[in-house]
This record gives C-alpha cells, structure tokens and sequence, in this order.
C-alpha cells in the first residue's frame, strides 16, 4: 500500500474493538447506532396524478429513472395513468421488478427533473429522518436485498412484479447512525462518485474523439481521399473488394453432448467473446479434429455474422477455435490488419443498415467478402492503425481505472454504511 493511501485510509479511520458492536435487526452494527425500520423515517407518497400532466417515468435497473414513452413507445392515458403517483426532486421510488442484475429489484432516487410521475405499483417515499444522501447511498449499494429477499412470498407475479407488499417493504430495518456522521459518510461517498462520474465523462470524451476521427480520416462516399490525413500523404486511396486482399474462414461447433469433445484445453470462441481475453468454454483436440472448428491465433481479425453482435469486429486476444457464427479475416502482404479492423469497425453501422432489416438477422462470409473497402498505401495504412490502436489503447486504460474506481468505491461504501470504518467527526471528539 502507497504511503499517500494509507494517509486516506487513516483519516477516516476510528479502530474499533469486537465489544463496540451490537447484533441488530439490519445487522451486525456499531454499539452508538441505531437501527429503524424504514416506516419510522420515510413517508409514504401517495399524491396521485388524476387529471394534472407530468412526464412519466420508470425505472430500468443499473440506469434509474428513464422516460417511459421512451422505454416502452407509448404515452400512457386514461384512469392507469391517473392513479400514477407524483415524485418531487429528492423523492424515491422502489421498482419491484425482478431483473438479473437486480433479483430483489431497485431503488432510485429523483434528482434530474423537479417533478414526475410514476407507477402506482412502485413503492415511492421522501426521506422525513435522517441524511437523504446518506440513504440514497445505502440503497444504490443493496444493503436491503438481504432483508428484501427474506420478505419475497413466492418469487414473481404474473405482471413481473415481485410478490412483496408495501408493509413488507417499509418493515425493512436500517442503520441510523448519528446524524453527523450520516452526513460525514454521505460527503465521502457523493465524492466518490464524483470522481467516478469525472472519469466516465472523459472516456466519452475520447470515445466522441475517435468517432470524429473514423469519420474524418476514411473518405467519404464519392471521394478518394479523407479530410484528414497524416502530412506527406498526397496520394489517391483506392477500392478493392476485400476479398480479394484477404484469405477468410469460418469455423464450427463440435457436436453437443459427445463428452469426449468438451472441457479439454482449447479456447472456444463464440461471436460474444471476440473482444475477449477469456472463453467460457474450452474444447478437446477430438472435438476440433471432428468438428468444422477452425484455430484461429492472437491478432487475427474475427467478424461475427450471426446474433445480437452482427457486425461486431474484433482482434484474438488468445489462439482458440471458432464457430459458424464467426468469420475470421487475414489480409494478405501489403495490406494492414489494424487498418482494415479500423475501417470496419467505422462501417459497422453502414453495413448492418445495409445488409440487416432493423438490426435483426445475419450476416454471410460472401457478404462480408464483396465488401469495396478504401485503401491509402501499405504506409498510410499502418499510420492510421498505429493511430486508432493507441488511441483505443488510451481508452482502455481510462475503461480500466473506472473499473477499479468503481470497486474501490463499492467496498468503501460496504465498510462505512455499516460502521466497520468510522468517520471522523466532532461528535466523536476528533
């Protein structure tokens, strides 16, 4: 551990012995706190809509608050809408809807747009006692699923709503710690997430940077030459088909059942995992030799034709196998693999536009291979390639500390809404 993080650490740091916690109704928690029910320190909102027009809202979980004629394509009128529930800026709401990521479903707080309305199945509420931002804090980390999950009667209703009463809900306990220090937890975390918030912000910067480039860099349609060019390129770009500048395969999946094809020591790799450095499953030497599985090696561009990832381009992080559902490309001498990863990659939209009716469907090795791609010179090629790949490069590092920041906050978050690191405050005689 640095010298500079052990000083963080220490400054919100109060050591605590065993005999200074108490077993309670939300947990294990320090012998100074309280724990209350949400009952006693929420109000339960009630306001409906009736005739008065609000925006309308609902919740998607890992995202919040999101317009529902957006989400779902349609306004919502007549008594359903009526029975809606107002929401002023600050106000929760709990969406009782089951999801994977959210089993015990998810609580967002309103803090974009000074009113709305939402749903009368979800449980909405305003903070009446205690730190809002203390508590927003506490929900966006789960601490109530545990409690959640226990109350659940027999798991989801037909309308995909969890089978889980308002009663149940509001009986949930929580930790009330002084109210200094719900403050001081609060600043720490709203911090965090600032910072988090800062980083994400720069990674679409550059994202927005390399879509400026990809559009700049490659010619336009009825022109031989980019915007923007690296200095001492004057030439002409020219068409070729692409696959007659590169060799391609596809590959196959080994029969499904036959053990002796399964769970050996090659990487198997399926559309989702082109961008990937790891498989989720591996395939024996029987498997490849008796199947249409094809080895690919690290570096190799790999173009996905079926599913959801159509379009989707991506370099081997790792020699494996691949199936039907993926293309493998190798340009021939002359012709540079992260230029030509770049230029589709820039196509994708164009192509699935072309090529897929709404997105939906697949592509083909032989469509992949009339593509009329724009080539500069060997030189050129490698200058641009050079240029996105540290540039995605970049992008990745960024991807990478967000990550870490991202965990970094959530364990902080664990340690201090349930006590087990303190925080400094005047109360406590810091």
């Amino acid at each position: 551990m640095k010298g500079s993080e052990k000083k963080q650490i220490e400054a919100i740091r109060v050591d605590t012995a065993p005999e200074m916690f108490q077993e309670t109704k939300a947990g294990v928690l320090p012998a100074d706190w309280r724990s209350r029910p949400l009952s006693e320190i929420v109000e339960v909102l009630s306001e409906q809509v009736g005739a008065r027009a609000y925006e309308t809202l609902s919740i998607s979980a890992g995202i919040g608050f999101v317009n529902q004629a957006k989400k779902f394509g349609k306004e919502l009128s007549g008594k359903q809408y009526e029975k809606y529930i107002v929401l002023h800026r600050g106000d929760f709401s709990y969406n009782k809807g089951n999801s994977n990521r959210f089993p015990q479903g998810c609580i967002y707080r309103l803090e974009d747009r000074e009113e709305a309305a939402v749903p009368n199945v979800f449980e909405s509420f305003r903070m009446m006692d205690g730190n809002a931002d203390f508590y927003n804090q506490l929900f966006l980390s789960g601490f109530l699923n545990r409690q959640l999950c226990s109350k659940i009667n027999h798991g989801v209703r037909d309308d995909g709503l969890l089978n889980l009463t308002g009663k149940d809900f509001y009986s949930c306990e929580v930790p009330f710690p002084p109210i200094q220090e719900q403050t001081r937890i609060a600043e720490i975390l709203v911090q965090c997430d600032k910072v988090i918030s800062l980083q994400q912000e720069k990674i679409e910067g550059l994202k927005k940077l390399k879509r400026f480039f990809l559009q700049k860099m490659f010619p336009q349609s009825g022109c031989n030459v980019p915007e923007i060019r690296f200095p001492g390129f004057t030439d002409a770009w020219e068409q070729r088909k692409l696959g007659d500048v590169t060799t391609s395969f596809s590959g196959g999946t080994p029969t499904v059942g036959v053990k002796s094809y399964y769970d050996g020591q090659i990487p198997f790799i399926r559309s989702a995992e082109i961008n990937s450095d790891s498989t989720e499953l591996f395939i024996t030497e029987d498997g490849l030799n008796n199947s249409s599985a094809r080895l690919v090696s690290e570096g190799d561009i790999l173009y996905a034709l079926y599913g959801a990832t159509s379009g989707e381009v991506g370099r081997a992080r790792l020699n494996g196998a691949i199936n039907q559902a993926i293309l493998a490309i190798k340009p021939v001498a002359g012709y540079d693999e992260e230029y030509l990863t770049q230029w589709l990659r820039k196509s994708k939209q164009a192509i699935v536009e072309t090529y897929l009716q709404g997105g939906q469907g697949n592509l083909s090795g032989a469509i992949v291979k009339d593509l009329i791609v724009d080539f500069p010179s060997y030189t050129e090629q490698q200058a641009i390639g050079v240029f996105f790949h540290d540039l995605d490069h970049l992008i990745a590092l960024h991807q990478r500390e967000l990550e870490e920041l991202q965990r970094g906050k959530e364990a902080l978050a664990q340690l201090l809404l349930t006590g087990r690191v303190r925080v400094k405050t005047e109360a406590m005689g810091h």
